[in-house]
């Protein structure tokens, strides 16, 4: 039941704030760490620590109620672990943080998409394309910006194809969400096989780190902070946020990351930011908000599996 008492409210907010502020760091972290480790170790790495950490929160094993679920698992685990950090962390090597985070952003118009298209859950209105076009075209100004109208688009298109693995892994996570699984058990699992169809890529992809880089003050923190933090601590604060304060409310906030990841970014790693990137921004988060603006008018404050696996830097 949603904890509607004004403290509990309160608490909420906190909850939520500190989350977000969580995650739209994580990309800065991935970027530090990426100076010493390849894109597929600071995946592995990053999940085997979340594993352990939820793990400890939760000592449970996940009982499964039909054998098609692992299948969905497996899924989840692929297109929103595996695939999602990969591309994500070799993105980082080769664009901004920033960008990432803003093209990043657009994943909640590819979920509705396809839905639309393979679910039959959702029912596309004029309000979203309007706003996916205000998105993309934001999305755009993001890319070029700073770039002197030399347009490379290799990192850019990676966090594109970020966001669409998200996706469709939700896709897959949408599969189970009748069926009242815990939350912590089902991300659990979900990073395990993400591990799992990672190893695999550590004799395909370039590897450059050595297991004594691990042990380096600058890589040891931001490694802990991404599988501890990001990867297991905010999953449940975020659902308590949800349970106090509803998920439309507490979904607003998500539209701060990439302001977060923007500023971080200016602070942290000396990053310039153009008013261009800044405007490119702005309009891809007004697009997002007014595409999900009816969905959010209508949907009720219940915190279901992919509300709580949707956002995780």
């Amino acid at each position: 039941m949603q904890n509607t008492s004004a403290s509990g409210q309160r608490v909420g907010h906190l909850l939520a704030i500190g989350t977000i502020l969580v995650w739209g760091l994580t990309f800065i972290n991935s970027t530090i760490v990426l100076r010493t480790l390849s894109p597929v170790e600071l995946l592995i790495t990053r999940m085997v620590i979340g594993i352990a950490a939820l793990a400890a929160l939760r000592p449970r094993r996940l009982r499964l109620k039909k054998r098609a679920h692992e299948l969905y698992l497996m899924g989840t685990g692929f297109f929103s672990v595996t695939l999602y950090f990969l591309l994500e962390n070799t993105a980082l090597t080769y664009t901004a943080s920033s960008n990432v985070a803003v093209i990043v952003s657009t994943a909640p118009f590819f979920i509705a998409i396809f839905a639309s298209l393979f679910l039959k859950e959702e029912k596309l209105s004029p309000l979203f394309f309007a706003g996916f076009v205000l998105a993309i075209l934001g999305v755009g100004m993001v890319s070029f910006a700073g770039q002197k109208l030399q347009f490379n688009p290799l990192g850019d298109l990676l966090s594109l194809l970020t966001a669409v693995s998200w996706a469709i892994g939700t896709m897959f996570m949408r599969k189970l969400e009748k069926h009242d699984y815990p939350v912590m058990l089902v991300t659990r699992r979900m990073f395990e096989y993400g591990v799992l169809f990672a190893v695999p890529m550590l004799f395909i992809l370039p590897t450059k780190g050595q297991a004594s880089d691990l042990l380096k003050p600058e890589v040891l923190f931001n490694v802990l902070f991404l599988g501890v933090i990001a990867s297991a601590v905010c999953y449940v604060t975020w659902m308590m946020a949800m349970k106090r304060v509803g998920v439309v409310r507490s979904g607003v906030y998500i539209y701060m990351i990439p302001v977060i990841t923007m500023v971080g970014a200016a602070i942290i790693l000396g990053d310039t930011i153009s008013p261009l990137q800044i405007g490119g921004a702005a309009l891809t988060m007004v697009g997002l908000f007014l595409s999900q603006w009816k969905k959010q008018r209508t949907r009720q404050p219940e915190a279901r599996i992919e509300e709580t696996t949707q956002y995780g830097g």
